[in-house]
């Protein structure tokens, strides 16, 4: 059982960066798998980001490609996503995820693939 809390989000303008956190507790953090979802008002749940369990091996959707980072602190039990070049269409509510099982890009894609989801964190970017 894993426990996720997002944190970070925020009011930030067109251009400008933000950090999200994504804290867990329980077992065997090392052994899961992770991702990065958002959601906009009146829109599906998108895939953002997934990474390993190791961290060395990440996924992107093409919309963030050379824009956003994806890592994972083993020993702080905590994955984040650093977000720069922020536009307004990034805003939305942004959720982690989690999961024993790395699978292909497909699979990680997939919010079905996913046991465990935090509670989301908004990210608001004016323009």
């Amino acid at each position: 059982q894993v426990q996720l809390v997002e944190s970070g989000g925020g009011l930030v303008q067109a251009g400008g960066s933000l950090r999200l956190s994504c804290a867990a507790s329980g077992r065997s953090f090392s052994s899961y798998a992770m991702g990065w979802f958002r959601q906009a008002p009146g829109k599906e749940r998108e895939f953002v980001m997934a990474i390993s369990w190791s961290g060395g091996t990440t996924y992107y959707a093409d919309f963030v490609k050379g824009r956003f980072t994806i890592s994972k602190d083993n020993v702080k039990n905590t994955m984040y996503l650093q977000m720069n070049s922020l536009k307004p269409e990034d805003t939305a509510e942004y959720y982690c995820a989690a999961d024993r099982w790395f699978a292909t890009m497909a699979g990680m894609s997939s919010s079905a693939h996913y046991d465990y989801w935090g509670q989301g964190t908004q990210v608001t970017v004016s323009s």
